[in-house]
């Protein structure tokens, strides 16, 4: 083989490559065949369904029931016919369903939990959600959140796309990154209320306040100068500090940002924390479940 070949060769497997760890749109589509939920409403769109399941299965932590919810069949099919309704609906198919910008926003962060759910339903009993491999493995994570795909508004995407494209782009509020949920020990925890409509705007707001008093999330050790934050705050930093900017805030950093939207008592704790070492925490990969895991 001439050295022309071999490196044409290497270049198409490096762009190759590159695609997936993207997101591929769906290399494996999640379909559904069932129903739309009984009684879907004519206009509008109705997360009900959603939010009852949610009810049954997600406890005060925000732990999921995956191994009995995965064990009733009749569930499974309302979670189904949930994901029936986002693939035939979306903002950007049907717009008339969706008139206010929180309806859309709604949308895509109830469609984005549910489809993670149903990702891991899907291949349960589940350790992780790194457990789901690609089927070129080149990066962590890759099959479940690169590789799956899910129909939504007749368009199929993975949840990377979901999240970037529809949610992170287009809506730019960093109050997301505290509702999306990747069925993980680290990650904001699910509640079982949905965010929607007019009360998406408080919910945002609590559940960011909610994130940043948990100490897994973020603590002050003022004795080592330290001010300990989740990963999240890593890998989205220019969406919070973003945020500061949008906002007029000077001098936006981290810890600024977890000041901004802390409870009383941790802005106290962060006022003279503003030159300590910020240090990223480990994350939980581990499933989010109830201790039903395999």
């Amino acid at each position: 083989m001439t050295p022309f070949l071999i490196t044409a060769g290497l270049v198409l497997l490096l762009l190759g490559a590159v695609a997936l760890i993207k997101g591929c749109g769906g290399s494996r589509v999640v379909r559904v065949d069932t129903p739309l939920p009984k009684d879907f409403p004519a206009q509008g769109f109705s997360h009900a369904v959603f939010e009852s399941l949610l009810q049954e299965y997600v406890d005060d932590e925000g732990r999921v029931a995956y191994r009995l919810w995965h064990d009733n069949a009749g569930d499974m099919a309302r979670l189904d016919s949930y994901l029936a309704a986002l693939a035939r609906y979306s903002p950007l198919n049907a717009p008339e369903r969706f008139p206010a910008q929180s309806a859309r926003l709604a949308y895509w962060l109830n469609a984005y939990n549910a489809s993670v759910i149903k990702g891991v339903l899907l291949h349960w009993p589940l350790h992780s959600v790194n457990d789901v491999k690609a089927r070129l493995q080149l990066k962590q994570g890759q099959g479940f959140f690169h590789e799956l795909g899910f129909v939504l508004g007749q368009k199929t995407y993975s949840l990377l796309q979901i999240e970037n494209e529809q949610i992170r782009k287009p809506f730019q509020d960093a109050r997301i990154h505290f509702v999306l949920n990747c069925a993980s020990g680290s990650c904001p925890a699910l509640r079982p209320e949905l965010p929607k409509g007019p009360q998406l705007e408080t919910y945002l707001a609590d559940a960011t306040a909610r994130f940043v008093s948990d100490p897994s999330n973020v603590r002050v050790d003022s004795e080592a100068r330290k001010v300990y934050l989740s990963a999240i705050f890593d890998w989205y930093a220019d969406d919070f500090l973003n945020d500061l900017r949008r906002r007029g805030k000077p001098a936006p950093d981290l810890i600024a940002y977890v000041r901004d939207v802390a409870p009383p008592a941790l802005q106290a704790q962060l006022e003279g924390a503003q030159e300590y070492e910020v240090v990223f925490l480990d994350y939980d990969w581990s499933v989010n479940g109830l201790g039903d895991g395999p």
